[in-house]
């Protein structure tokens, strides 16, 4: 066989596998470009679609809270709640003993019955006082006609002089006396304010006993202690029967049921599309696999830090730039059925704002 023909049929063994190799480096090339494009196009999706969403896990469930208290002292004489209790608004929690507050009361009113006859009396006083006032001056009167007759008959030596002097001084006496009776129903009259027909209530010493009444109801209605909202109450038994409970000392705990939100604290970074009303998923650590649906209730006007007790010195020569956290008040929407919130829970929210990034953003 020929040198030629033993090349020939080389030639046609090996095409096969050149074609092969061929195909494969093709088919890798055709892979890594698809790979490339894959990355680009799902890196682009996501960017384009990353910019809607603010999410994070730094998230609490707050609620209304408040320690109880009263304004007034007393013994405590009833608690009738106890841990953990669900109690309603306007429900009592606590009483003190109401003995003291009721005798303050009666003795307020008592005082207002009182001062209402000292006014009554006052006006009485008053027109007993100008009817005297009117008889002392009938008796000037009468006087000053009687030493009127005497001063003329002195002079005939009708009557003694000394009669004409004694007329002369009773005359004098009795004027004094009209004068003191004057005086005496005008300070009846500054009693009653000037006015002898004010009436009873408008006198300045009926309406403090009237705000002294006032002040001792408030205090006994102060010595039942009520729900301020629905809730429920905690650290109960560090309130005990018997014991003096002083004016704004801390009873026990009192946690809103109703009033119940997630305070988030977002990058400030992600909030640049962010604002009131934006619908927001929640879901709890408590509760897994479950997501209730809220609303963005507020967004912070400043950062926590401003409101620290030592704020940043960004002035400082070794100062660090560190990205805020701005709070974000979530409001969550429960329906009866729902399990219920506690404060301090843990969440996660994811805000919409709906906002939709386009290709000219990148230029």
């Amino acid at each position: 066989m020929s040198q030629a023909t033993t090349t020939f049929r080389d030639d046609i063994a090996t095409r096969p596998a050149s074609r092969a190799r061929s195909r494969k480096k093709l088919l890798r090339w055709g892979l890594m470009a698809g790979g490339v494009l894959a990355v680009v196009i799902g890196g682009g999706f996501y960017w384009l679609s990353s910019g809607r969403w603010v999410d994070t896990d730094d998230a609490y469930v707050q609620a209304d809270s408040m320690t109880l208290s009263t304004d007034v002292s007393g013994i405590v004489a009833s608690i009738p709640v106890h841990e953990g209790q669900a109690v309603t608004k306007s429900e009592v929690l606590f009483s003190l003993d109401p003995q003291k507050f009721q005798i303050a009361l009666d003795n307020a009113r008592a005082n207002l019955e009182q001062t209402r006859l000292n006014i009554e009396a006052a006006k009485a006083d008053y027109q007993a006082a100008l009817r005297d006032t009117g008889a002392k001056q009938q008796q000037v009167n009468a006087d000053q006609a009687t030493y009127g007759r005497y001063s003329a008959l002195v002079k005939t030596h009708a009557v003694t002089q000394q009669e004409t002097d004694d007329a002369r001084y009773k005359l004098a006496a009795d004027q004094q006396a009209v004068r003191a009776s004057e005086s005496q129903a005008r300070a009846l009259l500054a009693k009653l304010d000037g006015n002898p027909e004010i009436a009873t209530q408008d006198m300045p010493s009926f309406k403090q006993a009237q705000s002294a009444v006032a002040e001792a109801e408030r205090e006994k209605n102060h010595s039942v202690v009520r729900a301020p909202y629905d809730g429920i109450v905690t650290q109960v038994n560090k309130l005990q029967l018997g014991m003096y409970l002083g004016a704004s000392s801390a009873a026990f705990g009192l946690v809103s049921t109703d009033h119940v939100w997630v305070e988030a604290e977002p990058k400030e970074t992600q909030l640049t599309y962010a604002k009131n009303g934006n619908p927001v998923d929640v879901s709890f650590d408590l509760y897994p696999g479950r997501t209730w649906k809220g609303t963005v209730q507020s967004v912070a006007p400043a950062t926590d830090q401003n409101f620290s007790l030592l704020p940043a010195e960004n002035s400082s020569g070794n100062w660090v730039k560190v990205v805020q956290r701005i709070p974000v008040r979530v409001r969550v929407d429960m329906k009866p059925n729902d399990p219920p919130l506690r404060a301090g829970m843990s969440a996660d929210i994811d805000i919409d704002t709906g906002h939709v990034r386009t290709l000219s953003d990148l230029f």
